[in-house]
């Protein structure tokens, strides 16, 4: 969990393109979220789609800043 903690860290720095690169390759359904939830803040909501179906995870409809909590919180990483 170390990897997305630090794919979080990126993200919340502002380093989009490093968080993308921390989940890329990682097969877990908690990598796929982080990974769809990049591609909300992209503004690509048809990858998003993708990467929701890969986590097992319905489409985020709420706010960027809820679901980021979210991730945290199901991360046990704040």
């Amino acid at each position: 969990m170390s990897q997305l903690r630090e794919a979080l860290d990126c993200l919340a720095a502002g380093d989009w393109l490093g968080a993308h690169a921390v989940v890329q390759d990682d097969p877990s359904a908690e990598a796929a979220w982080i990974h769809a939830h990049l591609h909300r803040v992209e503004g690509d909501p048809d990858n998003a789609a993708y990467w929701y179906r890969k986590a097992g995870r319905p489409a985020a409809k709420g706010s960027l800043e809820d679901e980021r909590a979210a991730i945290i919180a199901a991360l046990g990483a704040g």
